[in-house]
């Protein structure tokens, strides 16, 4: 299966499933459907679990990408296998906590999307392009209800810096992990989703955003570059 296709395919699913289970989501808002951010009922929880299919869409696109590459039996190098294993790994390990804080999403932009596109176009613009294809991919989170999208809590275009900001730094971080790089971006995200209520006040303003943003993205680049030329030597 060529590269272009499987991202293409990946792209493909992974926003079918988003657009199609958050569309139905907020069309039910007229009956009085809302996701919970702090779940205290059975019921919450179960009203939370299409919405955690929406955020783990990425994750579910590359499972299904992985089982039909090993179905059709493309033969893979070690090292691709356990770019499959990892997310299936970070899915048992993270499942609980992504119904709440959604860094399992991972599992799908680093496992295809972003080491595809950075094979073609590198590391900058890749990381750039996966950005746009996820602030995409959140547009639907400012209207499903209950979500502090949605509340009005954050501003979209804070949040689109931001986004772009940590494309770079999950990049950094890929580049560097090595085989491992899934399950580190999978760790990573769920750690800065579970921290963000407290360090998030920082970045409520623009000053705030744009300093805090810039310095990941120089910060980041600059680690690839050190990597690079460390590993080149």
């Amino acid at each position: 299966m060529e590269n272009k296709k499987i991202i293409l395919q990946f792209t493909m699913l992974t926003f079918g499933i988003a657009y199609f289970v958050s569309g139905i989501l907020i069309f039910l808002e007229q009956f009085g459907y809302t996701i919970y951010n702090w779940v205290n009922s059975l019921q919450q929880f179960a009203m939370n679990i299409p919405f955690a299919i929406y955020i783990l869409s990425p994750a579910v696109a590359s499972y299904v990408i992985a089982g039909l590459i090993l179905y059709f039996g493309i033969h893979l190098a070690l090292s691709d296998y356990s770019k499959i294993v990892l997310p299936f790994y970070a899915f048992f390990l993270y499942l609980p906590g992504n119904l709440i804080i959604g860094g399992l999403e991972e599992a799908g932009w680093m496992y295809i999307l972003q080491p595809g596109l950075n094979k073609k176009y590198g590391y900058i613009l890749s990381s750039l392009l996966v950005g746009i294809i996820w602030l995409i991919w959140h547009i639907p989170l400012f209207f499903i209800p209950g979500t502090n999208h949605s509340e009005g809590l954050i501003n979209f275009w804070m949040f689109a810096v931001q986004i772009l900001a940590f494309r770079f730094f999950y990049g950094a971080i890929s580049k560097i992990s090595g085989k491992g790089h899934v399950f580190m971006c999978v760790l990573f995200h769920t750690m800065f989703n579970a921290a963000s209520p407290i360090f998030g006040t920082m970045t409520m303003t623009w000053i705030g955003t744009m300093v805090a943003n810039a310095a990941i993205v120089i910060i980041s680049i600059v680690t690839v570059i050190i990597f690079e030329k460390k590993n080149n030597k």
